[in-house]
């Protein structure tokens, strides 16, 4: 029997993108290998639940692979993640062509449940209720020979009245801090530079066992890693953003001066209407106090415009927020119905005409301040991890793409001081010549190019795969070496 093949399409946020590096490494060793082409023997649909449109693009796209599955009946497809979760039997009663559903508690199921569906020629549908197992426990395929995602816990505690990921993802799950250093270790161990810490309420780590401190802790630990040359984290939730995160941040070496922080309103009001636990001015002196720490630090956020209720004077309290904030960029949403959820009905919900021209002027303000923060930085030296495929128009500059340590997108010059071919996963040093709203430009030459393993593993083709990690340890500092065979074997 031939060797088959996967695909693995992913929709959602980076907990959604981590988690298809999961079930990548599952079916990898399962025996299946990463298709080069369209035709591969199964497709994994990864999927969000958050947004309105997420059901009618989920089902548009199997609708298309509907032919491909006549034309193939072996080839299987599958959906998994918060909408599988969420709709759980309605998949194969309206698109009967999938052959197996499973849910956000138990990804480790699938090449189980692929294997159970070929056999009996039906559909397999196992939808848990809480965790099978740690996703972390399970092996991954990275996509990254340079970055990589760390799950800190999942899960949430919270009830804002907007989302729907509670009810999906379940109760936050912490780790210990042995485990998630352990994975962080064996990442570097592999030529990986940067490492991104992921948790939906990503601050409140430490909840579990009783450690309000352990979030801190966590990155002063990262920061004793040899080798780890850049720490981000997201989302960190305002409620539980506590001072001495501040001071980790600001005295760890190799913690990026960058927060992702969610806003969602500007108004008191309506953040008490999506029981969001702090208010505008909390939210604001937290933003003081990171800026008075590290003055250079980009600040983004999250804003919903059009909540149920919201009245222009709400809307203008949000505007005046973003005002004072100074965001070097914002993701903005306009409100979005999600079944399941206590906003889904409450009254006044707002005219699509009404939220749409909020929303533009929202944009059309976040898009001027953006661009002033931007040119404070023209005539800066920056340094930048170059990144693959952050360019659109990369081939037509002649320019290549890569990421501040605030996380700023630069699109650079490679002339200059340039040890050979400059590649995904080398770091420059270059000095930035022009500010977008949405990008800086450095056509300056290099000044300076360290050629990295990460570099030599892109160029080589070779990405990270980590073994499942569960060492059980609850104890700070820098973990002790692995074993090789537990370090993944980079390929």
């Amino acid at each position: 029997m031939s060797t088959r093949t996967y695909e693995i399409r992913t929709f959602g946020c980076q907990m959604n993108v981590h988690d298809s590096e999961r079930l990548a490494g599952m079916l990898e060793d399962a025996g299946y290998v990463r298709a080069d082409s369209d035709a591969a023997d199964v497709v994994v649909f990864n999927t969000c639940a958050v947004r309105e449109n997420a059901d009618n693009r989920l089902y548009g796209t199997l609708g298309h692979m509907r032919p491909a599955k006549d034309r193939n009946p072996d080839m299987q497809i599958a959906v998994g993640g918060c909408l599988a979760q969420k709709d759980r039997d309605t998949i194969v009663k309206r698109a009967p062509w999938v052959d197996v559903v499973f849910g956000t508690h138990n990804l480790g199921s699938l090449p189980t449940l692929l294997e159970r569906a070929r056999h009996n020629h039906e559909a397999e549908v196992e939808i848990l209720e809480s965790l099978d197992v740690f996703p972390s426990t399970l092996p991954a395929r990275r996509e990254s020979a340079y970055s990589g995602w760390v799950s800190v816990s999942v899960g949430c505690n919270n009830t804002c009245t907007f989302c729907i990921v509670p009810a999906l993802r379940g109760k936050e799950k912490d780790r210990r801090p042995g485990e998630i250093l352990a994975e962080v270790q064996a990442l570097v161990s592999e030529g990986v530079l940067e490492v991104t810490l992921l948790g939906q309420n990503v601050n409140a780590y430490g909840v579990e066992f009783g450690d309000r401190f352990a979030f801190g802790k966590l990155l002063r630990s990262c920061g004793e890693i040899e080798g780890l040359e850049r720490v981000r984290f997201t989302s960190p939730h305002p409620r539980d953003f506590t001072d001495d995160v501040i001071e980790a941040m600001a005295e760890t070496p190799n913690v990026c001066p960058q927060l992702h922080m969610p806003l969602q309103s500007g108004s008191d009001r309506i953040l008490k209407a999506m029981r969001r636990s702090y208010r505008s001015e909390r939210y604001l002196n937290i933003v003081r106090n990171v800026r008075e720490a590290m003055p250079d630090a980009a600040i983004t956020t999250d804003i919903i415009v059009g909540f149920p209720g919201e009245t222009e004077e709400d809307f203008e309290q949000t505007l005046e927020v973003v005002r004072q904030a100074r965001f070097s960029s914002a993701f903005t949403f306009q409100y979005s119905k999600r079944p399941g959820t206590p906003a889904a009905d409450m009254p006044d919900q707002l005219p699509k005409e009404v939220v749409q021209q909020r929303y533009d002027r929202l944009i059309e303000l976040q898009n001027e301040i953006s661009w002033d923060e931007n040119k404070k930085l023209v005539g800066r030296p920056v340094e930048l991890l170059v990144a693959e495929g952050e360019g659109r128009k990369d081939s037509e500059t002649h320019r290549l793409s890569g990421r501040a340590r605030d996380g700023r997108l630069v699109h650079f010059a490679p002339t200059g001081a340039v040890d050979g071919e400059v590649r995904p996963g080398d770091v420059v040093h270059t000095t930035i010549t022009r500010a977008a709203p949405h990008h800086l430009v450095a056509d300056a030459d290099i000044t300076g190019h360290r050629r990295t393993t990460a570099g030599d593993h892109w160029e080589a083709g070779v990405r990270p795969k980590t073994s499942g990690v569960s060492l059980g340890l609850p104890s700070f500092g820098t973990p002790p070496p692995q074993p090789a065979e537990q370090q993944g074997c980079a390929c």
